[in-house]
C-alpha cells in the first residue's frame, strides 16, 4: 500500500509541475507540500528533494531556483513552445471544417499543453477571425471511421449531401449510399477531404468530409489499385488539389512582377522565373486545364496572360468574348 501511495505521489507531483509551473512561475517546497497534502497525499519537505531527484533520474528535467529562502521547482522544457502552440491554435481557427463548438474545445486542449500560465496567455491573445465555420458535428466521427478504414484497408460507405438556399441538407442521388475505397485524408484550403478510388469506374474522386454522414466501415478489402495509390498520394494531391480536373499540361505565363508571390504560392517556390521587362516576368508551370484554372487566371485580369500553347490562348480569348457577350 505504501508503494502504491508513493507512485500516486510521483504522478500527482509531475502533473502539478507540468500544469502549474514554468520559468516565471516556480512552486516553492512549502507550496508543493501544501498542494499535495490538500489532495490527501502525504508530502514532507525532507522527502520532496528525493522525489524530485527520482523524477530527474527518469528524464523529466525538473529545474529549481531560489524562491525567497527556500527552493522553488519548475519544468521549463515542454513538448511544445508557446509559438508552436500559437500556430496550432491559429490552424484550428482557420480550418472551416472544425465547428465553432469543437474549435473552442480543441483550443483549450492545445493551450493546456503549455501549462496553466501559458494557457491563460494563449487564450487571452486569441483572435476569432474565421466566421465561416461549418456546422456538421459528425465530422469528427467520420474522420475516425475513415482513418480506421485506411489503416484496416477496408471499404467504406456513406451518404453525401449539398446545402440548399435554406441551409438544409439535399442528399445526392436521393440518399444513395456510396461504396468506395479510401485512399487518404487530405487537408486543403481550410477543408478536409477523403480521396477515394472506385473500382467500378476505375477512377479517383475527392469528397469533403463535412458533407458526408452515415459513414461506416464495411468488411470488404480494398483493391491493389487503392494500395498502390496510397503510396503515390503525395504526387496525386500535388496534381489534383492545385487545379481540379483535366489533364496536366505545361503552359507559359507572363505576369506583372507584383504577382511573383502569387505564382510561388500556387506552383511552389522552386518555380523558375525569368524577368522579361522592367515590371513583368515569365514562367513555365504545369496545370490542369479546368474551370478552376480559368477562374484562378481570370481574377488577375491584364496582370497575367498565357504565352503558350497557342490553342490555350485561343480558348482564353473565346472565354473572354463569351463573358463580354453575357453582360
Amino acid at each position: 500500500m505504501k508503494e502504491n501511495s508513493q507512485k500516486i505521489k510521483l504522478l500527482k507531483l509531475m502533473e502539478l509541475l507540468q500544469q502549474e509551473t514554468d520559468e516565471l512561475h516556480p512552486l516553492s517546497t512549502n507550496e508543493i507540500c501544501n498542494r499535495l497534502n490538500a489532495m490527501g497525499i502525504s508530502c514532507e519537505r525532507r522527502t520532496l528533494a528525493k522525489d524530485i531527484a527520482l523524477l530527474n533520474k527518469q528524464g523529466f528535467e525538473v529545474m529549481w531556483c531560489r524562491v525567497g529562502k527556500e527552493k522553488g521547482y519548475y519544468i521549463a522544457d515542454r513538448s511544445f513552445s508557446v509559438p508552436e502552440l500559437k500556430i496550432l491554435i491559429d490552424a484550428v481557427q482557420a480550418a472551416n471544417f472544425i465547428t465553432e463548438k469543437k474549435s473552442v474545445e480543441l483550443i483549450k486542449k492545445i493551450a493546456a499543453l503549455g501549462g496553466s500560465h501559458q494557457a491563460d496567455i494563449l487564450q487571452s491573445n486569441l483572435v476569432c477571425f474565421n466566421t465561416r465555420k461549418h456546422s456538421n458535428e459528425m465530422i469528427y466521427y467520420s474522420v475516425g471511421y475513415l482513418e480506421d478504414a485506411i489503416r484496416q484497408q477496408n471499404k467504406v460507405l456513406f451518404r453525401y449531401f449539398d446545402l440548399n438556399e435554406h441551409n438544409e441538407k439535399v442528399y445526392r442521388r436521393e440518399g444513395h449510399r456510396y461504396v468506395v475505397e479510401p485512399v487518404a485524408l487530405v487537408f486543403h484550403e481550410d477543408n478536409y477531404y477523403i480521396v477515394v478510388y472506385s473500382a467500378k469506374h476505375d477512377s479517383t474522386a475527392n469528397y469533403r468530409i463535412d458533407r458526408m454522414d452515415s459513414v461506416e466501415i464495411i468488411d470488404e478489402p480494398v483493391s491493389q489499385k487503392t494500395l498502390a495509390l496510397q503510396n503515390e498520394i503525395a504526387g496525386y494531391t500535388e496534381q489534383v488539389f492545385k487545379m481540379y480536373g483535366g489533364q496536366p499540361v505545361d503552359i507559359v505565363i507572363e505576369f506583372d512582377d507584383k504577382l511573383i508571390d502569387v505564382v510561388y504560392d500556387k506552383f511552389g517556390e522552386n518555380t523558375k522565373m525569368t524577368r522579361t521587362h522592367e515590371h513583368t516576368c515569365v514562367a513555365t508551370v504545369k496545370v490542369q486545364i479546368s474551370p478552376t484554372f480559368w477562374g484562378w487566371l481570370f481574377q488577375f485580369g491584364k496582370q497575367m496572360r498565357i504565352m503558350s500553347p497557342a490553342n490555350l490562348i485561343e480558348e482564353y480569348k473565346s472565354m473572354v468574348g463569351e463573358v463580354i457577350e453575357c453582360q
